[in-house]
């Protein structure tokens, strides 16, 4: 009689877990989010139309061990699946990615913008402060500003914003760490940190690839001497918000942290993110006697060693003087 039960049922059984479960529409996304056991998981996918009998596929984990290695994360369909295919799709967690870009040259105000915007991040680090944040990523830096290498980085769908962001400061670290080590001799930089600020400034004030290491080179020169940097991109930098796109004479008499007309030496803190080229030219600067460069208006600077000849270029090529 038991026998007569258990080979129907067993049979019924197989079916199932061989069986594509029938949908509607293709392809199909949900989310297991973190915490939630096999009989949470197999409830919602029935919620959402992407299982029957879940109490079945429970069991049927249960009894294989599979109950205990869900991940969580976001799962794409673009086929139906039976319950044991979608049972190992859970088990390897086998999600659906996507990514997310910082630009050369973005500060952290436009790279926790671009994070609050992503739909496919799990916003963790909006709940934080700057502090909390750096606490988080186990930095000793006193801003998030520079730390975070520009690059395309793919995450599984719902990661924590805070994870991308760990793997872009040790792509930094990394690159910093080789840029340094490559430096050139007798900079008058004292730290991996001030060659991490300067190469912000030198992303900043590029317009032509080929200038930055001669931009670097001026910047170089004038630490030497104790001048000041006097660069546009601190004092924008300064105003923060403020800014409205047009740097006034005010602005550059206007005194912040990060105002290199009105303080010597490199700002507090970078003032972008720069990429491995400005990392390069600020560690490896052009051999030159330059103090001085001025755009020429068309991407690319002219570079001068007087005050006499800069004036002169100012003239030439922004007031339109001959």
């Amino acid at each position: 009689m038991v026998l007569l039960v258990l080979v129907p049922a067993g049979a019924y059984v197989w079916r199932y877990i061989h069986t594509p479960q029938p949908l509607a529409e293709l392809p199909r996304s949900f989310v297991v989010e973190r915490g939630g056991n096999m009989r949470t998981v197999a409830n919602q996918l029935e919620a959402e139309g992407l299982l029957e009998h879940p109490w079945l596929l429970t069991i049927i984990a249960r009894l294989n061990g599979d109950a205990m290695r869900i991940k969580a994360g976001s799962y794409e369909l673009s086929q139906p699946l039976t319950p044991l295919e979608l049972l190992a799709k859970l088990t390897d967690g086998d999600v659906s990615s996507a990514s997310l870009t910082i630009v050369e040259g973005w500060n952290w105000r436009q790279v926790k913008a671009a994070l609050a915007r992503d739909p496919d991040l799990r916003h963790d680090s909006a709940a934080m402060d700057d502090a909390a944040l750096l606490a988080a990523l186990g930095s000793k830096a006193q801003s998030p500003e520079g730390l975070f290498f520009p690059d395309t980085y793919h995450f599984a769908k719902q990661s924590s914003d805070v994870q991308v962001l760990k793997r872009a400061q040790e792509a930094m670290e990394r690159q910093l760490k080789a840029a340094w080590g490559a430096r050139a001799a007798n900079l008058p930089l004292a730290s991996p940190y001030e060659a991490l600020t300067l190469a912000s400034i030198i992303e900043k004030e590029t317009g032509a690839a080929r200038d930055r290491s001669m931009i670097s080179s001026v910047f170089m020169n004038r630490l030497a001497q104790g001048m000041r940097l006097q660069t546009d991109p601190t004092v924008i930098y300064g105003l923060g918000e403020r800014f409205d796109g047009n740097l006034r004479r005010v602005d550059l008499e206007t005194d912040t942290p990060w105002n290199t007309y009105t303080r010597g030496g490199l700002p507090p803190t970078p003032i972008a993110m720069p990429g491995q080229a400005a990392l390069l030219a600020a560690t490896r600067p052009a051999q030159s006697q330059a103090l001085y460069f001025v755009a020429k208006g068309d991407g690319s600077s002219y570079f001068s060693t007087t005050l006499t000849e800069h004036n002169q270029a100012v003239r030439r090529y922004q007031l339109g003087a001959k």
